[in-house]
């Protein structure tokens, strides 16, 4: 079995799980995301943009952070490229993957990213992602200066592997990871 079949596998098996997840546990998960940003900004003076992601069938929505930061999405490009851009009060229209997202005439720099948080089918204990496999937030990680901007894992309990998932050369580790249950990071 190659890495492809092994992850399709994962994959599979890690979105069962995603969609027994209660709304009780998606909104824990999301107050957690809360409290993690709260002592962000806490930490850090002048933050930046928060890249958050447009939730799709049973992630966790944490679009409630509008209210606590300046929100930036991201937009899914031609050639896996994936840019961010800030979320104001135009509509949103859909990207190359059928994703909600901002379409301005500007995206921002990785200089004006503080923080970024993902959605995960799975993580597992060496921060290892799993994703739906378009490769977009490592194609962007593989830059450096992007790597450098903490990015952090969205998903719940359930979900985090307890054995090292299939990790190909391209994936890069995640900063840590919330869950309803811990703040990994």
């Amino acid at each position: 079995m190659n890495i492809f079949e092994k992850k399709k596998l994962e994959r599979d098996e890690f979105r069962k799980l995603r969609d027994k997840i209660s709304l009780d546990q998606r909104i824990n998960v999301e107050n957690n995301v809360r409290l993690y940003v709260d002592s962000f900004c806490k930490e850090y003076k002048n933050v930046g943009y928060v890249a958050i992601y447009w939730p799709l069938k049973n992630e966790v929505d944490i679009r409630s952070l509008k209210e606590k930061a300046i929100l930036a999405l991201p937009r899914c490009k031609e050639k896996k490229e994936l840019l961010f851009y800030p979320w104001d009060k135009n509509p949103l229209s859909k990207d190359a993957e059928g994703i909600l997202s901002p379409n301005n005439s500007f995206s921002l720099s990785h200089k004006q990213i503080s923080i970024i948080f993902v959605p995960c089918l799975s993580v597992d204990k060496n921060l290892i992602r799993l994703g739906y496999g378009g490769g977009y937030f490592d194609k962007l990680r593989k830059d450096k200066n992007w790597r450098n901007i903490p990015c952090i894992g969205v998903l719940t309990s359930n979900c985090v592997s307890s054995i090292s998932l299939t990790r190909a050369e391209w994936d890069i580790p995640l900063s840590g990871f919330i869950t309803e249950k811990e703040i990994f990071v």
